[in-house]
């Protein structure tokens, strides 16, 4: 999603309480302190000419939740609306009068049956929905330079739209969901054009962001997208779909499907480029003297021609050598478009969709068992950026979506 020429005028923070708010409120020196405070800890969610100074210019007023807001001034003339977290964007509702309803979007429980258990209307639900999309999904998500990937995963979804196929081209990362693109083919140019979305949107974080690597399936025109989006970045393929490949043909040979089995992941554990080649050699050998089903030998002489493509990841320690990491966030899409039966109106709203399903993904809170296992995890936000704004999962995406996430000006730090 491009940049909007139009820049967001609100900041979004964190208050203790409507009450301790609106005290806050008619207290402009306090109110300054807090701007202050704030903007020295996270000064991400302020205007870069905040430092210089601001003056306050008035209040605007919400009728619908019968509450103010106040405005600031920077010296460039620039002014801002003050919101706090605790109220919804456009003032469509308290922030925790809805959170509930939106956590259960990432379970696809559809508007109908939101609107039967918390009241208002389905539309009223799906906007709402809608509009967490149109943030900038990158910079929403990553508080730093620092933390942008430099090792992504990168693969098309296929959903339908009224019956025609679409691909959803979707970029993953350190296990957040940064960019989220809907082509109509599969092609050089469609996926290329679909997968801009996440450069431009990464690129208003650091302007000369490039990653090192992308893991892919071996779609020819997905690594062609990549070579031109990121001419340096080093496309990785995916060492477990070359193995799904041999094992959708042992079904029926069970005997020797484990040997198979152990030879090829015996292989995946080399810890060297010359042994790689040295394993993937004896197993090419064996499996000519031993495997006798052609359409099974196919495959693993397929996966033995690739050997150059999987040393490619001994450059890069850190890189993914399979998809699992990317695999278990698409099965999370495809579970929202079984549930919505797909799409039936605009590319545009789609597209909104598929990102809304993103953000909801990122900054999803951890449940019960997982807290139990790591109870320093609290969500995948929180693990690629190390900390949170806001303990509740609503409050603290609305926080980090100040400016729509983007603060359209760029200053290394």
């Amino acid at each position: 999603m491009k940049t909007p020429k139009r820049r967001y005028k609100g900041i979004c923070l964190e208050f203790a309480s409507q009450a301790e708010y609106e005290k806050m409120l008619e207290d402009k020196k306090r109110f300054r302190n807090y701007l202050k405070t704030k903007g020295k800890e996270h000064p991400e969610l302020f205007p870069e000419e905040m430092p210089r100074g601001f003056n306050f210019c008035g209040y605007v007023e919400s009728k619908k939740q019968d509450i103010k807001m106040r405005r600031i001034k920077l010296k460039n003339n620039e002014v801002y609306q003050i919101r706090p977290s605790f109220l919804m964007p456009y003032m469509i509702a308290k922030t925790d009068e809805i959170e509930k309803a939106l956590y259960l979007r990432g379970f696809g429980v559809p508007f109908e049956a939101l609107a039967y258990v918390f009241g208002r209307d389905p539309m009223y639900y799906y906007r709402a929905f809608i509009a967490m999309g149109k943030v900038n999904l990158v910079s929403t998500t990553v508080k730093s330079q620092k933390s942008l990937p430099k090792h992504l995963l990168a693969d098309e979804k296929h959903t339908w739209i009224s019956g025609e196929k679409l691909f959803a081209a979707t970029t993953v990362g350190e296990g957040c969901m940064l960019g989220v693109g809907i082509s109509n083919d599969a092609s050089t140019s469609g996926l290329t054009s679909a997968y801009e979305d996440f450069k431009l949107e990464a690129q208003t974080l650091d302007p000369t962001y490039s990653p090192l690597t992308v893991n892919t399936d071996g779609w020819l025109p997905t690594i062609q997208s990549w070579l031109t989006l990121f001419p340096f970045i080093t496309p990785i393929l995916c060492f477990l779909h070359s193995w799904l490949k041999i094992q959708d043909r042992c079904k029926k040979v069970k005997d020797i499907f484990p040997e198979i089995k152990k030879k090829v992941w015996h292989i995946y554990h080399s810890i060297s480029r010359s042994q790689f080649a040295q394993r993937i050699r004896r197993f090419k050998d064996w499996s000519i003297s031993n495997v006798k089903e052609i359409s099974i030998l196919s495959k693993i002489l397929e996966l033995c021609s690739h050997s150059s493509k999987f040393k490619l990841a001994f450059d890069f320690p850190l890189s993914y050598r399979t998809s699992a990491s990317l695999d278990r966030l698409m099965n999370y899409q495809d579970r929202i478009l079984y549930s919505s039966q797909y799409f039936h109106g605009h590319q545009q709203s789609a597209k909104l969709f598929l990102r809304s399903c993103a953000i909801l993904f990122n900054f999803h809170p951890y449940g019960f068992r997982s807290k139990s296992n790591f109870p320093d995890r609290i969500s995948p936000f929180s693990d690629l950026n190390g900390f949170v704004y806001h303990k509740n999962w609503l409050h603290n995406f609305l926080i980090a979506s100040s400016f729509a996430g983007s603060r359209f000006k760029h200053k290394k730090r």
